[in-house]
């Protein structure tokens, strides 16, 4: 008897363990959503509860600050995204394809991307930007941004293509296909929703990048720069509607990705 109810209070304790932690990781999101719609009638977010009011999603504009931060965002994000899209595909064909001197060091350095902290990576292209007298702006957060993303992109990319069947290629190369057309008409297709999703990762990794995006803005503004400078005095509702307008957004694109996913299966 005391070993049944033993197994039944063990059985519900990765459960219970799953369950806090998904509560603790979707809280904060809970709250950014909920206090959107707050009628604090203040400038500055207030979490006394008021009663619920759509005034702030028309209005998410009004901070100009605000809105060019967020538009510097969105302008690095997308643009590090296809550049380090683009290059991270084609590292992690050459990774999973050929042999070449240096493969080895070439994985390593991708490792060691991801695994260093970002204020290591931060400091060291700070550095870099400094000894060549390179002035900090929109420029340098693209170049920063690029360099982490890549490892995210190989590593995700590479994972698609571990099970990769060439003989398909060798096909289309037997009737006729020269290399391009065998890359866009048959390579790329399968290799696509893991593009996508390294893709999908780099937007969401740059677009809420904080600390190396701190050591090279320069007097560049990006939307966690701002917030992180207004938490000082105060943050308007609307940094709590763009918020939710952007999880929106990647819970949108995640969900398509998804369904991509499946029917190409």
């Amino acid at each position: 008897m005391a070993v049944g109810s033993g197994r039944r209070w063990t059985r519900w304790v990765l459960p219970t363990y799953v369950a806090v932690v998904l509560i603790y990781l979707v809280s904060p999101i809970v709250v950014m959503i909920v206090y959107s719609f707050n009628n604090s009638g203040f400038k500055k977010v207030s979490f006394r509860w008021v009663g619920f009011t759509f005034k702030w999603y028309p209005r998410v504009f009004d901070k100009p600050d605000l809105t060019a931060a967020l538009k510097n965002s969105l302008v690095v994000a997308g643009v590090s995204t296809v550049i380090a899209t683009t290059l991270g595909t084609m590292i992690a064909l050459a990774l999973v394809r050929y042999r070449f001197p240096g493969k080895g060091a070439a994985e390593m350095v991708m490792f060691m991307n991801i695994s260093a902290p970002e204020i290591v990576l931060g400091a060291s292209l700070l550095s870099l930007f400094i000894t060549f007298g390179v002035p900090r702006g929109m420029v340098t957060i693209i170049i920063a941004h690029v360099m982490f993303n890549i490892a995210y992109v190989t590593v995700t990319v590479r994972a698609r293509l571990a099970g990769f069947n060439r003989s398909l290629e060798e096909a289309a190369q037997d009737l006729g296909a020269g290399p391009w057309t065998t890359f866009w008409r048959v390579t790329f297709p399968i290799i696509f929703p893991g593009i996508l999703a390294g893709g999908l990762l780099a937007f969401a990794l740059s677009i809420d990048d904080f600390v190396i995006t701190n050591f090279n803005a320069g007097q560049v503004k990006t939307f966690p720069l701002w917030v992180y400078g207004a938490v000082k005095v105060g943050i308007p509702p609307q940094v709590f509607v763009m918020g939710t307008l952007i999880f929106m957004g990647g819970v949108i694109l995640a969900i398509t990705n998804l369904m991509l996913q499946r029917r190409k299966v």
